[in-house]
């Protein structure tokens, strides 16, 4: 159902692993900086871009040795579910209350197949990797608690 390509806008990351040298950010700078963003209610993914963006720290990994969702994880911030899939689910569950509404859309009802398919490929990778529960399992209504 979904493609493994990775499309033609696909970016590339930086070359070399070892910490830029123009960086002027120290570990725990940017530790602190990853937790108060985490507070903030920024996901992983989002607080690497903003890094990027706004303090020109291109990866974590090089500077702290860690990557986001490790900081996160010792911090105790980050979430049961993983991002990519909480991302799904919130789609589903929009997608659910818009066909409650409308019966008749087909077309969408077809896109909340495909992203229900999505999601149980992607909890079984998560379940294989152990980081959700062996007994987790799809349903609407975890969808509507996300």
């Amino acid at each position: 159902m979904s493609h493994r390509k990775k499309g033609k806008s696909h970016s590339t990351r930086p070359v070399s692993k070892r910490p830029p040298v123009w960086s002027r950010y120290q570990t725990d700078e940017v530790e602190a900086l990853v937790i108060k963003l985490a507070k903030e209610g920024r996901s992983p993914s989002n607080i690497g871009v903003f890094l990027r963006d706004q303090y020109g720290i291109p990866l974590t990994k090089p500077v702290v040795g860690k990557s986001i969702t490790q900081i996160l994880k010792e911090a105790d911030l980050i979430s049961s579910i993983p991002e990519d899939l909480e991302a799904l689910l919130k789609q589903a569950a929009r997608l659910h209350v818009h066909l409650e509404k409308n019966k008749n859309d087909v077309h969408n009802k077809r896109s909340l197949h495909i992203h229900e398919e999505k999601i149980r490929k992607l909890s079984r990778y998560y379940i294989r990797k152990k980081t959700l529960p062996s007994d987790w399992k799809y349903d609407i209504r975890i969808a509507m608690l996300t």
